[in-house]
């Protein structure tokens, strides 16, 4: 899991699919932080990205960094702790504007059941899971 979070930091964003019906969604999102062993992520209850993840938890992630590129498949558990979505915030500053601990808008999730692949053009792809 650090391995994942390390990539995912360097990479400074991430695109996270979702399903909308029978259409799948992309977007990209920047927030990942390890907190109390689990990695998390964060968007905000209103958006659409929300309501998707809430309906059908099954997300993929991906990055890239200019030489390899990570895929992970998981399941989102939403953690409603003011805790947990503090600690996320706290690394954010910029998102301080739009979000704050118990506004009722923040939304954490913690990535379970998480299979994490490494791929690049000149070795072969690796998995870790967590």
């Amino acid at each position: 899991m650090d391995e994942v979070f390390k990539f995912l930091k360097a990479a400074g964003h991430y695109f996270l699919a979702t399903e909308d019906g029978a259409q799948p969604r992309v977007r990209p999102l920047g927030t990942a932080e390890i907190f109390e062993g689990k990695l998390y992520i964060q968007t905000g209850q209103g958006k659409n990205v929300a309501q998707q993840m809430l309906a059908n938890p099954k997300v993929e992630l991906c990055a890239y960094d200019g030489t390899t590129w990570l895929r992970v498949a998981a399941t989102v558990v939403p953690d409603d702790r003011i805790e947990a979505q503090a600690y996320v915030l706290s690394h954010y500053p910029e998102l301080a504007g739009m979000y704050q601990p118990g506004d009722g808008n923040t939304l954490v999730l913690y990535l379970k059941d998480a299979t994490a692949t490494f791929y690049s053009f000149t070795d072969e792809p690796r998995v870790v899971t967590f």
